[in-house]
């Protein structure tokens, strides 16, 4: 076959293609298969003992066993069918599968993100009250640290570097990490995130990473050891002064130290002049923010977490000698609060946020449920259609009325990888959908479909 231009004169638009898609690449390497958490809980620093991990745990435990003694209950409570059985024998329903999979994981690690928090859960106080609890949260960390009941990732969240707040905001940084890594012997848990709320500006991102880089070299700590998580509950944070997209300016003003976004749900819709009675986690205004930072961020180095639900599982009710009528009124409470909180995380994995934040350890059982409950209801399904689009190789596919082509390929595939990122899924169970482990870890269907084409 003839061609018309030669290698010299296609080599230099080739080489600039390859610059150009060597750059995309490297900014957006694709969905992680990493371990994400599901959550992050958060609580003021007067709060924070030795040992709060565990009470939490616990607390997170007795809540669930309360309210919650059986999967049918637990399908009450959250307005689910308890035979709920999509795709798969009724002795084995989705439910039982949800309900053992939460008790199992509140007994062996319910909290797995925490923040010990300076800004919003904390309040203003006195400069001396906030320098003594940065003293005290520190040693009560390296304690955690030393004796490994920490969660599995850790840190603080501190005031915003607004003008008003900049001055204390670091002052309670430098306290905190000079005190931890006293008590620790020079070290840091690993991972440890500085959240910063409010951003507004990639100055305040890039002053706070100068900051760090400061406290690393005083205290002998390794370089990017501090890992940043910025809050996006800002419009600026969503929109420039220029008018441009500001959440990749931010990002890369972090320096590689950025590894989470956070939607602030409430103090966003807040700064959208949106009256208080109407704020709400599935406000079009915050939906308009997730996807902001979705286009922004999905498939960089830097992972979405979305924010709180304000409805507490508290029971208005307290002690051992309650009425039937103050029992019901809780129960109602109770289940009020679980459906409001399932509904909000639901909402969000249908977003595809799948880290969200927790104010509270009654609500981290109905954030496993849910996250347990989402995946498990769409595995057989997923499985099926990857099935017979990986058969039939590059030709596309249908399942029952479902038609698959390439794109929905990339999401099935993508549906297994952030499965088992959040521990919802096992490598057994892609397994089980015809993935390799080798084809989950390159995370790219268009792989698959190649390397099975020249297979065959």
């Amino acid at each position: 076959m003839q061609l018309s231009l030669n290698q010299d004169q296609l080599e230099p638009l080739l080489s600039l293609l390859a610059s150009s898609n060597n750059e995309f690449n490297a900014r957006f390497p694709g969905v992680k298969i990493q371990r994400q958490p599901v959550h992050t809980v958060y609580g003021g620093a007067n709060l924070f003992k030795t040992g709060t991990t565990e009470k939490l745990s616990k607390l997170a435990q007795s809540h669930f066993a309360t309210y919650a003694p059986d999967h049918k209950v637990m399908a009450d409570m959250l307005g689910l069918p308890a035979a709920d059985t999509i795709g798969i024998e009724s002795s084995d329903s989705i439910t039982q599968r949800v309900y053992d999979r939460v008790k199992s994981k509140l007994e062996m690690e319910a909290v797995e993100d925490h923040r010990v928090d300076f800004e919003d859960g904390y309040g203003s106080r006195a400069d001396e009250e906030e320098d003594g609890h940065a003293v005290s949260a520190a040693i009560a960390m390296a304690e955690d640290h030393k004796s490994g009941a920490l969660a599995r990732s850790t840190g603080i969240r501190i005031k915003s570097l607004a003008e008003e707040t900049k001055h204390r905001s670091l002052r309670t940084l430098d306290i905190f990490v000079s005190t931890l890594v006293e008590h620790t012997e020079g070290e840091i848990p690993q991972p440890f995130l500085v959240t910063l709320p409010k951003v507004t500006t990639p100055e305040q991102v890039d002053v706070l990473c100068q900051y760090l880089s400061l406290l690393e070299q005083k205290h002998g700590i390794p370089s990017h050891s501090l890992k940043l998580e910025l809050m996006i509950e800002t419009i600026q944070s969503i929109v420039s002064i220029a008018g441009q997209i500001n959440i990749p300016a931010l990002v890369d003003a972090g320096a590689d130290r950025v590894v989470t976004a956070v939607l602030g749900t409430f103090d966003y819709t807040a700064s959208c002049n949106i009256a208080g009675n109407y704020q709400d986690h599935m406000h079009p205004a915050a939906d308009f923010a997730r996807q902001i930072m979705q286009v922004s961020l999905t498939g960089t180095k830097v992972t979405l977490c979305d924010g709180i639900t304000n409805v507490m599982p508290i029971a208005p009710n307290r002690g051992n000698s309650l009425s039937d009528r103050e029992l019901a009124e809780n129960k109602d409470v109770i289940a009020n609060a679980w459906q409001v909180h399932f509904g909000n995380i639901m909402h969000s994995l249908r977003l595809g946020f799948y880290q969200g934040w927790d104010l509270n350890p009654a609500q981290l059982p109905i954030r496993f449920a849910a996250v347990f409950y989402f995946f498990l209801t769409g595995l057989d399904d997923a499985s099926a259609r990857l099935k017979a689009f990986i058969d039939k190789a590059s030709q596309a596919s249908l399942v029952g009325n479902t038609f698959d082509d390439a794109a929905t390929g990339q999401g099935l595939v993508n549906f297994f990888v952030n499965g088992i990122s959040c521990g919802a899924l096992t490598e057994q169970d892609a397994l089980d959908a015809g993935i390799t482990l080798a084809e989950l870890r390159d995370r790219s269907f268009l792989k698959i479909v190649e390397n099975r084409s020249k297979s065959d």
